[in-house]
């Protein structure tokens, strides 16, 4: 797909790895011209970014260009998981959502997303309209300045809810999932039970067993 040389829908997503927060998945709409004005604002893949800047950009982008953003908060997540058993699988369903949110009000026949499991996940996912696209998925797609905007967005938006998750329980709930997590945890069930892991963080993670232990 020649991304370059006309209009199409990149995606990515944001809180696949940290056990804490929500999952969000993102989509931009960009035709050629509006390509030059992400590379005006210096868009790039958001993990190359501080979290300020990611937040900026994510603000530029909302307001400029067509997006969607779904949200998989802890709860509905650790729900979904348990009757999908399958990351890739629930990861294609949003990134579907995002493309056929955005298909709802716009035209556009291509879309580009990065590639995880079996190429048919997404394309099994996608509805009616999404259907009708092309759809190209591969390895590093956040090189693409779409895609990379779309990061963006879920990065953006993935800190705002993982900051008031933090404020709603009283507890700084750090990114990422690092050993230094299983102590926040632990403070986190001391106070409000086990239970509260699922209301915060993707139970399935093995943090999940390391915070319970003992």
């Amino acid at each position: 797909m020649k991304a370059e040389s006309h209009t199409y829908i990149g995606t990515d997503e944001s809180g696949k790895g940290d056990f804490f927060g929500p999952l969000v998945i993102a989509g931009v709409l960009v035709t050629t011209k509006s390509l030059t004005r992400l590379e005006e604002i210096g868009v790039r893949d958001s993990k190359r970014m501080t979290d300020n800047r990611v937040r900026e950009l994510g603000t530029i982008i909302r307001r400029q260009f067509p997006n969607s953003i779904v949200v998989i908060g802890p709860e509905r997540y650790n729900e979904l998981y348990e009757k999908i058993r399958n990351l890739n699988r629930l990861l294609a369903w949003g990134h579907a959502r995002a493309i056929e949110n955005i298909l709802e009000k716009n035209e556009c026949h291509c879309a580009l997303t990065d590639q995880f499991g079996d190429e048919k996940f997404v394309k099994n996912a996608l509805l009616e309209k999404g259907r009708e696209i092309e759809l190209v998925q591969r390895p590093k797609a956040e090189e693409d300045m779409a895609v990379a905007a779309a990061s963006i967005l879920a990065r953006g938006e993935f800190l705002k809810r993982l900051k008031n998750l933090s404020e709603s329980w009283g507890v700084d709930l750090p990114k990422g999932c690092s050993s230094d997590i299983v102590g926040v945890g632990k403070e986190l069930t001391e106070k409000f039970g086990a239970e509260i892991l699922r209301k915060t963080a993707k139970y399935h993670f093995k943090t999940t067993k390391q915070i319970l232990a003992g």
